[in-house]
């Protein structure tokens, strides 16, 4: 352990801190931003992949009881350029992101933004870079296992 932070709201309701640490204020050098950024595109190829093999409907859930798959996805695609990438300048209409053409050009446009921001030691506003990669990241995460979690085609694990 390096250092201790308080949680917020969100540590209760989803077990991780959503504020940033200090160490996360640091800039990164551009090896340990390249790594990662590929943490950040693995796990946007996770989600997509899980996106794209569970079923349509979904078991119901503690935290979502009726969303469907295709509403968590668009909700995912939505947050990226309505709230993280915005703090990097990189603004994205909604109904582009969600094209397959759309998506990849605003996810290379937030990895470019995020590299020039770092580069000149500036945080994504009031979020640290590192924080929001984490953020990014852990985000994606979280709904590419509710997917899992509430597929219909896997067993349910209780």
């Amino acid at each position: 352990m390096v250092e201790r932070v308080p949680g917020s709201s969100s540590t209760d309701f989803w077990g991780i801190a959503h504020v940033p640490s200090q160490i996360e204020r640091d800039v990164l050098s551009p090896t340990h931003l390249e790594r990662r950024l590929d943490l950040v595109r693995a796990c946007w190829e996770y989600f997509d992949g899980v996106a794209a093999r569970v079923s349509r409907e979904l078991r119901p859930g503690a935290r979502s009881p009726g969303r469907s798959r295709d509403q968590i996805i668009r909700h995912t695609y939505a947050d990226e350029p309505e709230q993280f990438a915005r703090k990097v300048e990189v603004r994205i209409e909604l109904d582009v992101v969600l094209t397959a053409d759309g998506l990849a050009a605003h996810r290379q446009h937030y990895l470019d933004a995020i590299r020039a921001y770092n580069t000149e030691g500036k945080p994504a506003r009031t979020w640290p870079i590192q924080f929001l990669l984490r953020r990014t990241a852990h985000h994606v995460m979280d709904h590419a296992w509710e997917m899992e979690d509430r597929d219909l085609g896997t067993p349910s694990v209780a």
